[in-house]
C-alpha cells in the first residue's frame, strides 16, 4: 500500500533511526517497500539498506524509481525524521477517504527556537510528504529529486506528528 522513499548522502545513522521508526508500519501491513536513493554516500548506507530489506539505488532517475515503487501511495521522508505514534492508523484512514497529498503536523516537543523559525525556508520534506504514486508520476520530470517532487504540492496536514530530521542530526552532532 505505501512505499517509503528516502534520499541519503552520508546519512547512514539518520537513515537507521528513520527505518527503525517505520518497522511498525511494515508489521501492520501498511509499508510495502522502502527505496533508498543514494546521492554519492561514502558511508555504509548501502549495507544498511540491504540489511533492512530496502531497495538501494546509487544511480537513479526519479521516473524509474516511481515506476518501481510497489505501493499505491508514496511516503517521501528525510533521513532522521521519525513519525510519532498513531501515524499508521491515520494513514490507513486518510488513504481510504481521499487522494490529496498530505504532510505530518509539526512536533510540539521538538521545535526550533522562535527566532530561528522566523523567515527560514523549510524543506518541502521536513514534515514528510504522502501522495499517490499516480500524482507523483504525473508531475515528475527527468532530473527531479525528492525535494523538487514535494515542492509546490498543496498538502493537507495530518494530526500525527513527525520528529524532523534536524533533531536526529543535532543529536548525532552532540554525540560526536
Amino acid at each position: 500500500m505505501l512505499t517509503i522513499i528516502m534520499e541519503c548522502r552520508d546519512q547512514e545513522t539518520e537513515a537507521a533511526h528513520t527505518l527503525n521508526a517505520l518497522v511498525s508500519g511494515a508489521v501492520e501491513g501498511l509499508v510495502s517497500d522502502v527505496l533508498i536513493l543514494d546521492k554519492g554516500s561514502s558511508d555504509g548506507i548501502q549495507k544498511l539498506a540491504e540489511a533492512a530489506g530496502c531497495r538501494y539505488y546509487d544511480d537513479w532517475d526519479m521516473k524509474d524509481v516511481l515506476d518501481a515503487a510497489r505501493g499505491d501511495w508514496l511516503f517521501l521522508i528525510e533521513p532522521g525524521a521519525r513519525p510519532q505514534p498513531g501515524w499508521i492508523e491515520e494513514i490507513f484512514e486518510y488513504a481510504s477517504v481521499t487522494r490529496d497529498p498530505a504532510r505530518f503536523s509539526d512536533s510540539r516537543t521538538f521545535r526550533k527556537p522562535f527566532l530561528k523559525r522566523i523567515g527560514r525556508k523549510r524543506s518541502a520534506l521536513e514534515n514528510g510528504v504522502i501522495l499517490t504514486k499516480r500524482q507523483a508520476i504525473s508531475i515528475v520530470r527527468t532530473g527531479f529529486d525528492l525535494e523538487t517532487l514535494a515542492s509546490g504540492l498543496k498538502k493537507r496536514v495530518l494530526r500525527s506528528e513527525i520528529i524532523p530530521a534536524w533533531v536526529t542530526a543535532r543529536e548525532r552532532a552532540l554525540a560526536d
